[in-house]
């Protein structure tokens, strides 16, 4: 039995999201059925985190344990060959420990956020960033970004469905930059609540548009209440940029 890290690169609009789902496409069921078709065996692929549906990946960090033995970049190629015409891609395959575990060994997971500032349609990402027509002040987003940094119950920037035991997270980092018409949220901790990240950018948007400031976003935080948010970011921005090991 060898354990393969694989780094995946998928686009979410066709899937219910990272996890297999009785009713519905999953990333994790695309590349299983790859793995499959491949070894004859049925295996199970974990992953660095669950994203939603319509939520994308560069940098998806996975592991699957296969009897057969392959070269890691023979298994690659073979996975890219089954796996399409999925918008699912394998980038790098490299052999690990048995006691490795994608989930389990990561400390530290990336996010970032894209949305694009215009008034014209987006002709290239549709389904791919969040457009929001308004000028938004993303100094002023930056500045309320910092708001959120640190350790902090994070209860409004939860959804009701999440299933942590625990609110209390610790955001080592967001930032705010902007390029262009092109506004990048970056995300960085430990592991995030459920709709946290996009939860954030939500509010951090209405901050741009001068509906929020960073005390409101202050007063929000404290609140700990699901109410007091005032914005969740959809899905379409979203990227799992990258996961962390020791």
């Amino acid at each position: 039995m060898t354990r393969f890290r694989l780094t995946v690169e998928f686009d979410g609009r066709p899937y219910m999201g990272w996890q297999r789902q009785p009713h519905g496409p999953s990333v994790q069921g695309a590349i299983e059925a790859a793995v499959l078709a491949i070894t004859g065996e049925p295996a199970a692929v974990h992953a660095a985190g669950r994203t939603d549906a319509g939520v994308h990946a560069t940098g998806m960090a996975a592991h699957v344990d296969i009897d057969r033995p392959f070269d890691p970049f023979r298994l690659g190629e073979g996975l890219n060959a089954k796996l399409r015409p999925d918008p699912v891609a394998i980038l790098n395959v490299a052999v690990v420990p048995d006691d490795w575990h994608a989930r389990f060994t990561c400390i530290g997971r990336r996010y970032r956020y894209r949305i694009v500032n215009r008034r014209a349609p987006l002709a290239l990402e549709a389904g791919r960033a969040w457009q929001v027509a308004a000028p938004l002040d993303a100094d002023a987003m930056a500045a309320a970004a910092l708001v959120l940094e640190g350790r902090h119950d994070f209860t409004t920037f939860r959804s009701a469905h999440c299933q942590a035991d625990s609110p209390v997270r610790t955001l080592d980092r967001l930032s705010v930059h902007r390029h262009g018409d092109a506004i990048d949220v970056i995300a960085e901790a430990r592991s995030f609540l459920h709709h946290q990240v996009r939860s954030m950018v939500g509010c951090l948007m209405l901050v741009g548009r001068g509906k929020w400031s960073a005390a409101d976003m202050a007063e929000a935080l404290a609140a700990c209440d699901r109410q007091r948010l005032g914005l969740n970011a959809p899905p379409d921005g979203l990227y799992f940029t990258g996961a962390v090991y020791p």
